[in-house]
C-alpha cells in the first residue's frame, strides 16, 4: 500500500500553482518522498499534523479556496453541485480516501478523510457533505462488511468516479431507523426489494446505492439487510429533490423502489446483519458530520474575523471594543474545544480503540458549536449578514442541519448517557 499516494496525486493536480508560486509546492513534494508521513510521535497533541496530513490539508485547502469559493454562490442558489467539481474530486483522489491502492483509492486513514472533510467544509459545506457520505459510509460499508469481488467491483468505480449514496431513512423511519418498511423477498436467483426512501443525501449524483431492507419482516430489526443497488437496476428510481434551508448543493432526494431486481451477490454483509451494518456505520458517519461543523464554524469566524478589522462604528473599527473581542475569543474557544472532539474520536478510531461515545459527543458539541458561532457571524455582521451579498448567512443556514443528520442531538445524548451509564465503575 503506497501511504503517500493520495498526496502526491493531489500536489501533481496543483502543478499550475507551483509556477505560481516560487517552488513551493515543489518543496513539499520532494519532503513527501524523504518521509514516512503517515507515522505520528507516540502522545503527539491532537493537532500536530504528521508530514502527510499537513499536505493533504494545505493542499485541499488551497483547492477549496481557488476552485470551490468562486462557484458556492451560484450553487446554493441553484441548489446544484457543480459537475465539474465532482469530477475534480475524483482526481484529486479525495472519493476513495481509506481505499486500497490496488482498487484505484488512496489507502490513507479515517483522521485524513477527517482533514478533508473539514477543509472542504470550511468553504463550502455541500462539498463537504459529498465527500463525507462517500468516504465515511460508503466506502466504509464496503471496507468492512464487503466481499472481495463486491470490493473489487465497487470500490474501483468509487474511487474512479461514481458517486455513491447511503439509504436508510424513511417516513416513518428517522431517529427510529430501525423501523423502516422497505422490504425484499427472495427470489431464488436475485432479490425483489419495495419501499421508498426519504433524505438520501448525493442521491441525484450517486450511481450506486447502498440500501437497507427488510428481509425477514417478522424478524423485526433482525431482518434487516444491506443490498448495493445500482441506479440502472430495474425497478430503482431517484424521486423527488427536497428544496433545502442549508446544504443546497448538496442533494437530498427520495428512492423509489417497486420490484427492484437486485442480483444475489449483492447482499452487503450477512442477510439479516443489516441493523449492525447500519448502526457500526453511522457511529464512524457522526465523526465526518464533527468535521463537517467545525468547518463551518472556522470559516464563519474567519469572514466575522476580517470583517470587524474593517467596520468602523464611532470612529474606530469594531474590532476595538471589548465587547466583540470576548464574543470573537469565546466563539475561537468553544470552536478549538470542537476541533480537539473531533481529531480525538478520529484518532481513536484509527488506533482501533473504542470511540462510539466520542463520535457522539464529537457530533453533538460540534454541532452545537457550529450554530451559535455562525449565529455570532451574522450578528457581527450587522444588517450586511442578513444579505445574500454577504457569505455568512450561508454558513448559518448550513449549520442547522449538523444537529439533524446521521442522528440527531436527541439520539447522540441518548448514546452518550447509555454508555455512561453501563459502564462499571
Amino acid at each position: 500500500m503506497r501511504r503517500g499516494w493520495l498526496v502526491l496525486r493531489i500536489l501533481r493536480s496543483f502543478a499550475v500553482y507551483a509556477a505560481q508560486d516560487d517552488g513551493r509546492f515543489g518543496d513539499i513534494m520532494r519532503g513527501a518522498m524523504a518521509t514516512d508521513t503517515m507515522e505520528m510521535t507516540l502522545g503527539a497533541p491532537l493537532t500536530v499534523l504528521s508530514e502527510e496530513e499537513q499536505m493533504f490539508q494545505q493542499s485541499v485547502r488551497e483547492f477549496a479556496v481557488e476552485r470551490i469559493r468562486p462557484l458556492v454562490h451560484d450553487m446554493d442558489h441553484d441548489a446544484k453541485m457543480s459537475p465539474d467539481l465532482i469530477r475534480e474530486f475524483f482526481e484529486l483522489g479525495v472519493m476513495g480516501i481509506e481505499v486500497p491502492d490496488q482498487w484505484g483509492g488512496a489507502g490513507s486513514s479515517f483522521f485524513t478523510a477527517v482533514l478533508v472533510v473539514e477543509e472542504l467544509s470550511h468553504v463550502d459545506a455541500s462539498c463537504g457533505v459529498i465527500v463525507d457520505v462517500q468516504n465515511t459510509l460508503v466506502n466504509n460499508i464496503l471496507l468492512r462488511w464487503g466481499n472481495e469481488d463486491q470490493k473489487s467491483k465497487y470500490l474501483s468505480m468509487l474511487s474512479r468516479d461514481t458517486v455513491g449514496a447511503y439509504a436508510l431513512s424513511e417516513a416513518g423511519s428517522g431517529s427510529d431507523a430501525f423501523a423502516l418498511g422497505t422490504k425484499a423477498e427472495d427470489k431464488g436467483d436475485h432479490w425483489v426489494l419495495n419501499g421508498q426512501k426519504l433524505w438520501i443525501t448525493n442521491a441525484a449524483e450517486a450511481g450506486v446505492f447502498v440500501v437497507f431492507a427488510n428481509a425477514n419482516p417478522d424478524a423485526g430489526y433482525k431482518g434487516i439487510t444491506a443490498f448495493m443497488v445500482e441506479r440502472d437496476f430495474p425497478g430503482f428510481t431517484v424521486g423527488k429533490k427536497e428544496d433545502k434551508l442549508g446544504i443546497r448543493a448538496s442533494s437530498t432526494c427520495e428512492l423509489i423502489l417497486e420490484d427492484c431486481h437486485v442480483p444475489k451477490e449483492n447482499v452487503v454483509g450477512e442477510t439479516g446483519k443489516g441493523y449492525k451494518i447500519a448502526i457500526e456505520t453511522l457511529n464512524e458517519g457522526r465523526i465526518g458530520i464533527g468535521a463537517q461543523m467545525i468547518g463551518v464554524a472556522r470559516g464563519a469566524l474567519e469572514h466575522a474575523i476580517a470583517y470587524v478589522k474593517e467596520r468602523k462604528q464611532f470612529g474606530r473599527t469594531i474590532a476595538d471594543f471589548q465587547a466583540v473581542q470576548f464574543q470573537i475569543a469565546d466563539a475561537a474557544t468553544q470552536l478549538e474545544a470542537a476541533r480537539l472532539m473531533v481529531y480525538n474520536a478520529a484518532r481513536l478510531k484509527d488506533a482501533k480503540k473504542p470511540f462510539v461515545r466520542e463520535a457522539a459527543m464529537a457530533k453533538l458539541f460540534s454541532s452545537a458549536v457550529c450554530e451559535k458561532v455562525t449565529s455570532l457571524a451574522v450578528q457581527l455582521f450587522g444588517g450586511n449578514g442578513y444579505t445574500k451579498e454577504y457569505p455568512v448567512e450561508k454558513f448559518w443556514r448550513d449549520s442547522k442541519v449538523g444537529q439533524i443528520y446521521e442522528g440527531t442531538s436527541n439520539m447522540q445524548l441518548q448514546t452518550i448517557a447509555k454508555t455512561i451509564l453501563t459502564e462499571r465503575l
